[in-house]
């Protein structure tokens, strides 16, 4: 699809047509970034958005190491301090 830039003061700016909004899920507030390929616009996605998916899905041994189940070693015991 090609767009004309369209002048918003001393910015430029595209409207997106709905369908695409649609398609793309995007809502009020999007995520801009910059790559070699140019600019990309993506919904925006809550900090740690999908980490309980990913948690859940991980190997039992992942989740017993990540919720501290891992026995304490000579470090824990004598070189660590508070």
């Amino acid at each position: 699809m090609r767009l004309e830039l369209t002048r918003i003061g001393n910015s430029r700016g595209i409207r997106i047509p709905k369908p695409l909004i649609a398609q793309c899920g995007l809502g009020d507030v999007v995520e801009l970034r910059v790559t070699p390929e140019g600019l990309v616009i993506a919904p925006h996605r809550a900090p740690r958005h999908g980490w309980r998916q990913t948690f859940a899905a991980a190997h039992p041994a992942v989740r017993e190491m990540l919720l501290g189940t891992v026995s304490p070693n000579d470090f824990d015991g004598e070189d660590w301090k508070w």
